[in-house]
């Protein structure tokens, strides 16, 4: 969920970078080049799981099988019966991480300033950049004709004045075009759009909102705080600024992993309960904490990283006013984080990083907190790990750690 930060600036220029229909047209590339003589992405065709497995859902789709009204995450069986003659292709992962590499190759000979934010779409700081390229609608219709020359697909790039209105605006009509929301279109060009469209609002959220008379993203923009707080709790605030476009979240590359430390889990299942992440988050959080007490060093950031079945990232992360490596510290920060994020849409990736690692903390306690009962609870953990290296990882039993299909790495 996005989250805003005093401090927009009209001068940032945030570029939002979208394969269009990435699966599909990846796949028809990678059949063309292998001898197949027709494009699939000009007939009835989709990009599907499993059809013998539950897995088999629609993950892509072509714009004739839109048309016969199939969606993207109906089942393959639901789909067969809009359109009989569907042509269904089985996904190719390694392709698709191949043509997204070359994507984000491309764009880094530019700026290094790149957040990749699904295998599919990044953003790019292009206001650091701008001095060296000019004009950003200039440079951006350039980019996206050298992108489908050199690597033979098409992209939408929206520009706003940060990321959340320039992942709204990459949205906007399709494929193979440009649009702009910066501050001063916001009215015109997103608050009459459905609730459905503003990026973070899921299912749940957007039938909640209609219930209480909230159908467009005005709505929500101009609706009372304290009528919505009793529905959504901490949301409420996060929702209202989304739909007005603020967001002041940077772009982050990915080039900070160096000062920071990260782990996380690709289930082979969907998660959709707050319990199961937390189950999750709990193994991440002993895990990284483990290895930070071992090299003696303590986070002052914490975020915590979701990603759906369809590879969309979301992010949200605390900076602390005392560097911890205590892990049931790091594991309610991030319970916190996740349900701060979270859209209730079902869950395949869930991460953890520790950034701004220091080699010695100043702790500074607050009215509300013990310095004696925090150390002995760093005092226990130190315990553990020691038990941990003399009789193995499972000698010590945790509720939350007792799921074997939660691989435990460092």
């Amino acid at each position: 969920m996005w989250y805003n930060v005093d401090g927009d600036s009209m001068d940032r220029i945030i570029f939002h970078i979208d394969v269009n229909n990435a699966f599909l047209s990846w796949s028809a590339i990678d059949l063309l080049i292998n001898g197949f003589k027709e494009d699939i992405r000009n007939y009835d065709a989709v990009i599907g799981g499993d059809e013998s497995r539950r897995a088999g859902i629609v993950l892509a789709k072509s714009m004739g099988a839109k048309k016969k009204g199939i969606i993207t995450g109906e089942t393959l069986y639901s789909a067969r019966k809009k359109c009989p003659g569907l042509k269904v292709y089985p996904p190719n992962y390694y392709v698709y991480q191949t043509k997204s590499n070359s994507l984000f190759t491309l764009l880094s000979k530019y700026t290094p300033d790149i957040e990749i934010f699904s295998i599919d779409e990044c953003f790019i700081d292009y206001g650091k950049v701008k001095k060296l390229y000019g004009d950003e609608l200039i440079f951006a219709n350039k980019l996206k004709d050298e992108i489908q020359e050199k690597l033979g697909f098409t992209v939408n790039i929206g520009l706003g004045n940060n990321k959340l209105c320039a992942k709204m605006a990459s949205d906007f009509l399709k494929p193979n075009m440009i649009h702009t929301l910066f501050n001063d279109e916001i009215k015109d060009k997103m608050w009459s759009l459905p609730i459905e469209e503003l990026f973070g609002i899921g299912k749940k959220t957007s039938t909640k909102l209609r219930g209480l008379n909230i159908n467009t993203i005005g709505d929500l923009a101009n609706a009372d705080f304290d009528k919505l707080a009793p529905y959504f709790k901490n949301q409420t605030i996060k929702m209202i600024n989304a739909a007005n476009g603020k967001d002041g979240s940077p772009v982050i590359s990915e080039q900070v992993e160096s000062k920071g430390i990260s782990n996380s889990t690709t289930l082979d299942h969907d998660l959709k309960t707050s319990e199961e992440i937390y189950k999750v988050l709990h193994v991440i959080a002993d895990n990284l904490c483990t290895a930070l007490r071992e090299q003696h060093r303590y986070a002052c950031v914490v975020v915590v990283i979701l990603k759906d079945r369809y590879f969309k990232s979301y992010s949200h992360q605390m900076k602390l006013n005392n560097g911890t490596n205590i892990t049931s510290e790091v594991f309610g920060i991030s319970k916190k984080l996740l349900d701060e994020m979270w859209n209730l849409e079902p869950i395949r990736l869930v991460g953890i990083r520790l950034d701004n690692l220091v080699k010695e903390v100043n702790y500074q306690m607050s009215l509300f907190e013990s310095n004696e009962d925090r150390t002995k609870v760093s005092k226990l953990d130190k315990t553990v790990d020691d038990l941990k290296i003399k009789y193995g990882h499972n000698v010590i039993g945790n509720a939350y750690l007792k799921d074997d299909n939660i691989i435990k790495k460092y």
